[in-house]
């Protein structure tokens, strides 16, 4: 399992250099929603592709909708989100 640390390392190394901003909003969505490191980091990927940037706001909608629908694990995270574009 990656953390969010390490999600957050990789994508650094792709370029994508989150500010101290973005970081916090992710921690605090973390804490808040009582997701899991994997949960978090498909948001995040999900934020960054449905905004071309990190939006906090978006990233904890996001959050806090995988908890109101009960997802736990990646796949389904990622199957949810592709439902979303549809």
């Amino acid at each position: 399992m990656q953390t969010v640390q390490d999600y957050l390392s990789f994508l650094h190394t792709k370029g994508f250099k989150l500010s101290d901003e973005a970081k916090g909003f992710i921690m605090f969505g973390q804490g808040y929603t009582g997701a899991s490191d994997i949960i978090v980091n498909v948001a995040i990927e999900a934020t960054i592709q449905h905004q071309y940037e990190f939006d906090g706001s978006y990233f904890i909608a996001l959050l806090e909708r995988l908890k109101q629908e009960e997802i736990t694990d990646k796949k389904s995270a990622k199957a949810f989100m592709r439902k979303l574009q549809a």
